[in-house]
């Protein structure tokens, strides 16, 4: 499966944190950005995990998403 990662830099934890926008909730971090890439697929797959237990599997959604930057 694939699934979108947005991944900032956070200065006061020194450190990168993940979150996964389809995945509400599903946020981890890593002080460079291999651990947080490691530390977010344990997050989602410990996060489709808890769901499938409680009857709410992940269902795919077909999403096109782009990302870009502007300068102005």
């Amino acid at each position: 499966m694939k699934f979108q990662v947005i991944f900032t830099f956070d200065s006061e934890y020194d450190g990168y944190v993940a979150e996964v926008p389809e995945l509400p909730g599903c946020v981890s971090q890593g002080k460079t950005l291999d651990e947080a890439i490691e530390n977010i697929k344990d997050a989602i797959i410990g996060y489709l995990h808890v769901q499938a237990k409680h009857g709410k599997p992940y269902i795919a959604k077909e999403l096109q998403v782009f990302i870009g930057e502007v300068v102005v």
